[in-house]
């Protein structure tokens, strides 16, 4: 039942032909322009439009109660959160100014910095950030951040500049969750639902930017905010374009009409390097990103609900052939939930290898064959069949090919439903109303992932929606954000690693490289990049006056 080669090499030359075709007919036969005028030194300078691609429109910008990479990325030039990493990845003040731990490491004070204002002129203060945190705590608010924050026993602003936390007992992500929360402003916001306000597509913040204009399904476009409290950034605007296509986004890069969008493999290691025209005008950069693709079961759905189909699942997957078919190399595989390379991911722990034997035994101990002889295995009269339901990403949707090709020949149909993100979130996600899903989680710099693994975050909207309950899971979740010692941490996180391994709620295909292209009429960033990315000091990048396209054509 085993694949051939040949044939699997033609299904991979079926998946890329069409965005390969499409390419080399946009581009046509382009001649090398004389680029020689983005490389002179020019001084840095205020003005200009940044332009980039986003691939999924924001359900709305309060990033606490959407939960989305694409909210994020907008709301984190409109607001700021009290801490922030600096390029080196260490805690710096922003809001704060600076701040106390106690001798028991339960109390943290901050001290604001003076003089803060929201975009519209109104005082910021702690009792911004006293509202915020009761908001983000209050059980009627629907939000996937909340567990984090329920954690203070008693928070208050005993002055406009301060504000102080006490927890029951030391919480070792502490600092770290006051990085993650966008201060909301409270004259606004204190008579009205958090889970449906309008402010949430016209929002008031106080860092670099606000919003100019949100145009629905086209772009969101953000000018300087005049009040911000971090200083005044070099470029007037930004400017995001919803493509979720990513073939249609490098299109776009190509013809000039946006600066920046993070490449798909083929983009990177096939098309740029026999396009000098290309390199000639746009930079490419290559990071480890902080995330890994996965497959997620429903563990409230049958037959899921049974760990030997997930694990027999786990071993019908070949995820080599993933990254070296979609990535074309560039990812890694992964056995953890953390960046490979870190501390947090477990060395010791490798994936399930490629064996459709041992799946198929496994199916048959778990009551599947193929009774009626139709090719497809079946229990109790039914057939194992299931839908796969991923976003509109090219890699997403060519593994999940690759995934269902290799599940047909272990005798399970799969069907594949590709739908637009807001959709899939609110259609779908929220509602649990899935079977499979093909997905992607964001990392963060702390190991902690009581949001995502814990059983008590399954309400709607929260992020344990595959419907993950593990006791011990719980116990090692709720241990790791008290332990205070590294290295204990490291071994609790290392154990948790080892039991979601087995459990296989879901299969990790891979993680993948982040590879940014910006048009090199962009200037300051820094190369290389520290630990932090090339994206740390956005706020300094500029745009020459002698290199800004027509700003007409931008918005």
């Amino acid at each position: 039942m085993q694949q051939k080669p040949k044939t699997l090499k033609f299904l991979l030359t079926a998946l890329f032909s069409t965005l390969l075709t499409t390419i080399l007919i946009g581009c046509g036969q382009q001649k090398t322009e004389d680029a020689g005028y983005l490389n002179k030194t020019y001084p840095s300078e205020a003005g200009g439009t940044l332009v980039d691609a986003l691939s999924g429109e924001p359900s709305g910008l309060i990033a606490m109660m959407a939960g989305e990479s694409s909210a994020s990325a907008i709301a984190s030039n409109i607001f700021n959160s009290l801490l922030k990493y600096d390029k080196n990845l260490e805690l710096t003040g922003e809001l704060a100014q600076s701040w106390d731990v106690s001798s028991d490491q339960k109390t943290i004070t901050f001290h604001l910095k003076p003089n803060l204002k929201w975009a519209d002129g109104q005082p910021l203060t702690s009792e911004d950030v006293l509202f915020t945190w009761k908001t983000v705590t209050d059980d009627k608010t629907r939000s996937p951040y909340g567990a984090d924050y329920k954690l203070v026993k008693s928070a208050e602003a005993p002055d406009s500049n301060t504000f102080k936390v006490t927890y029951a007992q030391p919480y070792a992500p502490a600092l770290d969750s006051w990085s993650g929360l966008h201060i909301l402003p409270k004259h606004l916001l204190k008579d009205q639902d958090i889970n449906n306000t309008p402010f949430s597509r016209n929002p008031v913040g106080s860092h670099y930017y606000q919003l100019d204009q949100w145009k629905k399904g086209e772009s969101l476009s953000l000018k300087r905010n005049p009040n911000t409290t971090q200083g005044q950034a070099k470029i007037d605007h930004l400017v995001s374009r919803i493509i979720p296509d990513r073939a249609a986004q490098f299109l776009e890069l190509m013809a000039d009409n946006i600066d920046s969008m993070s490449l798909n493999s083929i983009q990177y290691a096939r098309i740029f390097p026999s396009r000098p025209d290309l390199t000639a005008k746009i930079a490419q950069y290559k990071e480890l990103g902080n995330s890994y693709t996965y497959l997620g079961f429903n563990l409230k759905h049958r037959p899921f609900d049974d760990v030997r189909v997930r694990q027999a699942i786990n071993y019908a997957i070949d995820k080599q052939e993933i990254i070296d078919g979609v990535l074309l190399g560039l990812g890694l595989p992964v056995a953890s939930p953390y960046k490979p390379g870190t501390r947090w991911s477990n060395p010791k722990l490798q994936p399930y290898p490629y064996d459709p034997h041992k799946a198929i035994a496994l199916l048959k101990e778990a009551g599947f064959e193929d009774h009626d002889h139709d090719g497809i295995l079946d229990r109790d009269g039914q057939p194992l069949s299931f839908e796969i339901l991923t976003n509109q990403n090219k890699e997403r949707e060519m593994s999940a090919v690759l995934v269902q090709r290799r599940l047909k020949e272990i005798g399970i149909d799969v069907k594949i439903r590709v739908v637009e993100w807001a959709t899939f979130i609110s259609r779908f996600i929220k509602t649990g109303d899935f079977n499979v899903v093909l997905l992607g989680w964001g990392l963060g710099l702390e190991p902690d992932q009581f949001n995502i693994w814990h059983s008590s975050q399954q309400a709607p909207g929260q992020f344990n929606f595959i419907g993950y309950n593990n006791p011990k899971v719980d116990k090692l979740l709720e241990a790791g954000r008290l332990e205070l010692n590294p290295d204990k941490r490291m071994k609790i996180y290392h154990e948790f690693s080892e039991i979601l391994l087995e459990d296989s709620p879901v299969v990790y295909l891979f993680a993948g490289y982040g590879l940014p292209a910006i048009h090199k009429r962009v200037k300051g960033i820094d190369d290389p990049a520290p630990p932090a990315g090339i994206g740390h000091n956005s706020y300094e990048w500029y745009i020459p006056t002698p290199l800004r396209r027509n700003e007409m054509s931008a918005e």
